[in-house]
């Protein structure tokens, strides 16, 4: 690696006993197609999402199921693994695929994926009780303001199509092109006797996404 794994240890304030699950934690598919952290990843998504909710559950006791799965997605969708991944700088030590050993720019999705994979691999080599404090340290500000729950562009426009028109908005896929490392996506989505929205996005669920938000806020501009 260009940047030593072991800086990011020293930032993060800990020591792996293997550093080889760090280093595939930060490997992207697009450097190495076999040993990379694809399914690192797969298993901190889980861990992520089982160390929030038990959170949200302790903090908000009495809170409707409905409203703490709103908080949950909050907390643990792309974006906010995003900001947090950046606020660490973590894009400095993920390995994708770079030919020419130039200077290029990570794909934001690949950024949070690559956040979900070191805490996959933080509870591989530490346990539960390490990772848990690990997430709650990094996510306790985004956790305290989660008293005003954030509902995403899709959760808004399937509420406002089912309440309007007793249907469900229709997503379709347009394309997917571009490299491995920075894939662009094209979705449309629509609604009962609306026109077609489309949008991109670096993965499937973010056009998805942005074109919810230009489809939902067509309709307060009217």
């Amino acid at each position: 690696m260009k940047i030593s794994s072991t800086i990011l240890e020293k930032k993060l304030k800990l020591k792996f006993y293997d550093p080889k699950i760090l280093i595939k934690s930060l490997t992207h598919k697009s450097y190495d197609s076999l040993n990379n952290n694809e399914k690192i990843e797969f298993l901190g998504d889980r861990v992520l999402g089982l160390v929030i909710a038990k959170k949200l559950l302790e903090i908000y006791p009495d809170e409707r199921e409905g409203i703490l799965d709103k908080k949950f997605a909050s907390l643990v969708n792309k974006r906010k693994c995003l900001e947090i991944a950046k606020k660490i700088e973590l894009q400095k030590y993920i390995l994708v695929f770079n030919p020419k050993n130039k200077k290029i720019v990570i794909e934001d999705k690949v950024i949070a994926d690559c956040l979900e994979a070191l805490i996959g691999a933080i509870y591989l080599d530490k346990g539960i009780n390490f990772v848990e404090k690990f997430i709650l340290n990094l996510w306790n500000e985004h956790i305290n303001a989660s008293v005003v729950t954030e509902i995403d562009a899709k959760t808004k426009l399937q509420e406002y199509s089912l309440k309007m028109f007793k249907t469900l908005p229709i997503y379709r896929l347009i394309s997917n092109t571009g490299p491995r490392h920075k894939p662009l996506f094209k979705v449309s989505v629509k609604l009962k006797n609306t026109r077609i929205f489309t949008a991109d996005g670096s993965s499937k669920k973010d056009a998805e996404q942005n074109a919810a938000t230009l489809c939902f806020e067509s309709f307060f501009k009217k």
